[in-house]
């Protein structure tokens, strides 16, 4: 165990919409949780700009290829036995990404009809732990903008403000029915890892409590 009392077998999953900080603070709690962590492919991700360019031919090889590389990241973590930080959920490709694309007409129903098959698939594997918390990060729209324009990746600087208003409505939907584990709700204001990384502390401790409280009750179920 940790200082902070978090299981060493542990899988916590941060989600949030693009830009607002998942990666960064994936590090920051693996450094103080002595953790591993499991990043998104986005460096070495083929399609990420063309799908940028034009998003109906290539939305759904983006998303499988997101699919393939997380169902990856999940088998690596099952076979580890846990101890993991996660930037981003599978979960969050099916019920956010793909399935706007779809809505939009950017994605034919055919296509997502198929991703959706291999989802489920996947999701019935012994090859996919849920996590033990999912730490959900909350923001204003504007500050979500202004991180991604911080960022300074061309691809997503250039695009219509009316995709990231979309996508920033659909994580607020989303997060509000999730329930495939436990969720944290943590505002980017509320700590700064750059000046004062103790700020996370807090968290930790609430992220502790939690994955315990949800472990006794499993064990007396």
């Amino acid at each position: 165990m940790t200082n902070f009392d978090i299981p060493q077998n542990a899988i916590i999953t941060i989600a949030g919409t693009v830009g607002v900080g998942k990666s960064t603070l994936t590090q920051a709690l693996a450094d103080k949780l002595n953790f591993k962590t499991s990043f998104e492919n986005v460096d070495h991700n083929p399609y990420l700009d063309k799908f940028y360019s034009d998003f109906q031919r290539w939305s759904f090889h983006l998303q499988i290829y997101f699919l393939a590389e997380r169902f990856k990241e999940q088998k690596r973590m099952f076979e580890y036995g846990g101890g993991f930080i996660q930037d981003r959920s599978i979960y969050e490709d099916v019920d956010i990404f793909a399935k706007m694309h779809e809505e939009q007409g950017t994605m034919t129903e055919e296509d997502f009809q198929t991703y959706s098959d291999l989802f489920n698939a996947m999701v019935m594997t012994p090859y996919f732990p849920k996590p033990d918390v999912l730490i959900y990060l909350e923001c204003d729209y504007d500050e979500v903008i202004e991180r991604i324009k911080e960022r300074g990746r061309e691809m997503e600087i250039n695009t219509d403000p009316d995709y990231w208003k979309k996508l920033f409505k659909r994580y607020d939907d989303w997060i509000n029915q999730f329930n495939a584990c436990p969720v944290v709700r943590v505002n980017i204001n509320d700590y700064d890892i750059h000046s004062n990384p103790n700020s996370l502390d807090p968290i930790i401790d609430k992220i502790a409590h939690i994955i315990n409280t949800h472990r006794a009750i499993d064990q007396r179920q």
